[in-house]
């Protein structure tokens, strides 16, 4: 299982500015190891972020993402301690859900 999201949430009157750290190694399927092997893909295909358990962003990714990739989004109605929920899926079928509460 991939480590913890890092998740900053921080209101900012009627909105919250969230930020969130993925960790993934993100192999785009085309680098060679060190024998010239292809390094098989693995990488977030799909990402999506509730407040309070009401979806509120849904984003298809692909490849072409770095490594350990960083998220920023401004939620409009957010207020100082609400949840947000943070989930991605890979091609491998892993997925991880984190939460913060906004402060």
């Amino acid at each position: 299982m991939a480590d913890p999201m890092r998740i900053r949430a921080q209101a900012q009157g009627d909105k919250a500015l969230v930020r969130v750290l993925m960790s993934h190694e993100m192999e785009t399927g085309q680098r060679k190891d060190a024998a010239g092997k292809v390094i098989p893909a693995w990488h977030i295909t799909e990402v999506a972020a509730a407040l309070n358990g009401k979806p509120v962003l849904a984003a298809e990714w692909g490849p072409a993402v770095a490594k350990n990739p960083f998220l920023q989004f401004t939620l409009k109605g957010a207020k100082a301690g609400d949840k947000v929920a943070i989930t991605w899926k890979d091609n491998h079928g892993d997925t991880r859900t984190d939460e913060a509460t906004i402060s």
